[in-house]
């Protein structure tokens, strides 16, 4: 085989399976330029043992000690990638539940072409997950897994294990530069934004059978508090910019319901106060969005004083149709003026967020190259990728 290969493993106190899963991985590999790479966060001695290992290991054995465990499990996966000897890397756990053996499966289906992600699936056809161990390990993987898919449904579509540790990809195909993992989901991270040259969506992906062994020592590192880093990445993931203009977003609104509140309780009819409560929220908002979320990418963007007026127009027009939607909402549903108003501004945030991202900071050489755009889409289809690559920019929430 021609492939050279560098296996990425990641070890919390994994000392008591580091010479097995060796021998096992280079008995897999014997036909294979291979080298081990353990990235390891340990507190025990667990790198007096790899040293111990590597010095007869009939491959080469690589230790990274990382001193700050920063992103956990899937930071210490990126900086493994980062510093891996060969682009196909294959990452493993360090406690024996991925079967070393199935590391010549993964790599055969790589050289067949037409994948530049090959993942070790629990769930598909052949794939056994009782490694899991319990039926409610089980059910919180298979939500998790559904829940997942379902918010990435086209990145994801070809994906029956989206949650696996245990993968082959190919690092030309891929930005590590652009990963930012919390927890232990990096496949997830990779399949999402890892792609190069802005093809996080064309990344291909296919699937190998894996049969989801038990641990053999230290214990799983799942918890409560994995749980909710692993829910609050997802959305981190899944909505990007999105996510700081809807904070910033639900800001102004509530600046602007406490503004209308304030006036109305002095007297002034909810029509004005709207008004006013209006003009106060959108130059707020205007300088909160270009600081926190699309301070990436005013350089390539219009001047600061388009941008403004632009941003101010459409806020303004969009709250004189909101402004009487509002009131006509007051009249005939006889509710109150507050809850009108903030119903308008949860409607009206989508087609802020659309507005500001596509046109107000839409890159200045975008429109340059506007006429030599390939017409073999429709302008609807057109509309629906850029929504969605401007939705799935890596941000913070």
């Amino acid at each position: 085989m021609t492939v050279a290969v560098t296996v990425i493993v990641p070890t919390f106190n994994e000392r008591g399976n580091v010479a097995e899963l060796v021998a096992r991985t280079a008995a897999a590999l014997a036909e294979y330029d291979a080298e081990i790479l353990f990235v390891d966060d340990s507190s025990d001695d667990t790198m007096a043992e790899i040293a111990r290992v590597a010095a007869t290991a009939p491959l080469p054995v690589r230790a990274i000690h990382r001193d700050a465990n920063v992103g956990g499990l899937g930071g210490a996966v990126a900086l493994g990638l980062a510093e891996a000897a060969h682009e196909v890397c294959i990452v493993m756990d360090g406690d024996l539940q991925h079967p070393p053996e199935l590391l010549p499966a993964m790599l055969e289906r790589f050289v067949q072409g037409g994948a530049d992600v090959v993942a070790a699936s629990r769930y598909v056809g052949g794939g056994d997950s009782r490694g899991l161990g319990t039926a409610v390990r089980f059910g919180v993987s298979k939500a998790a897994t559904a829940i997942t898919k379902a918010m990435f449904l086209r990145r994801l579509w070809h994906s029956t294990d989206p949650m696996t540790g245990f993968f082959l990809v190919d690092r030309s195909r891929i930005e590590v530069s652009t990963l930012r993992p919390q927890g232990f989901k990096i496949l997830l991270e990779i399949l999402v934004r890892g792609g190069r040259g802005g093809e996080r969506g064309d990344l291909r992906i296919a699937e190998v059978p894996m049969a989801f062994g038990r641990r053999r020592h230290g214990t799983s590192k799942a918890s409560l508090r994995q749980g909710a880093t692993f829910i609050a990445h997802l959305a981190r993931l899944r909505f990007g910019k999105m996510g700081r203009f809807a904070v910033i977003g639900g800001i102004g609104a509530l600046a602007n319901i406490g503004i209308m509140w304030v006036l109305t309780h002095f007297g002034m009819d909810y029509v004005l106060a709207a008004i006013i409560g209006a003009a106060a929220t959108i130059v707020g908002n205007f300088v909160l969005q270009e600081l926190y979320v699309f301070g990436d990418m005013r350089d390539d963007a219009s001047q600061l004083w388009v941008r403004f007026v632009a941003s101010v127009t459409f806020n303004s027009v969009e709250a004189a149709l909101r402004i009487p939607l509002m009131a006509l909402m007051v009249e005939t549903w006889h509710i109150s003026s507050v809850i009108a108003t903030a119903i308008s501004l949860v409607v009206a945030f989508f087609a802020r967020f659309l507005y500001h991202a596509l046109v107000v900071y839409r890159p200045r050489r975008r429109r340059a190259d506007a006429a030599h755009e390939p017409t073999t889409d429709s302008a609807a289809i057109r509309i629906i990728r850029a929504i969605d690559a401007e939705a799935m920019r890596p941000g913070e929430l």
